[in-house]
């Protein structure tokens, strides 16, 4: 029988999956490094760059080199994979934390 004291520790789980926090921090930087969106989600670099390769494979990004460095662009407009979430494209998930991020920092809301 689960334990439903209130110090009980909780369980790691979270809304949003590593492929749409490593799609979220291309949105916020689309020159970020790996190492760098890694460490911002807490996974490993190795596991940044798979996710980075499952979302070019699947056309939800584009990656160009600048110099040493990529430069990713998103494609909002293909649509999430699961039946349920089908209809909708990813740009509205994007629309949603990067209006949060802008409103946090400049002080209105979108």
């Amino acid at each position: 029988m689960a334990s439903t004291s209130p110090d009980r520790q909780s369980s790691s789980w979270t809304f949003l999956t590593h492929h749409a926090r490593v799609l979220l921090e291309v949105a916020r930087d689309p020159q970020a490094r790996l190492r760098d969106i890694a460490a911002a989600i807490g996974i490993t670099e190795r596991a940044a760059q798979g996710i980075v390769s499952d979302l070019h494979e699947a056309g939800y990004l584009t990656r160009s080199r600048i110099g040493r460095r990529n430069h990713y662009t998103i494609n909002p407009g293909r649509y999430f994979r699961y039946p349920t979430e089908a209809d909708v494209p990813i740009g509205v998930l994007l629309d949603i934390f990067t209006r949060h991020q802008h409103a946090g920092r400049s002080g209105t809301e979108h």
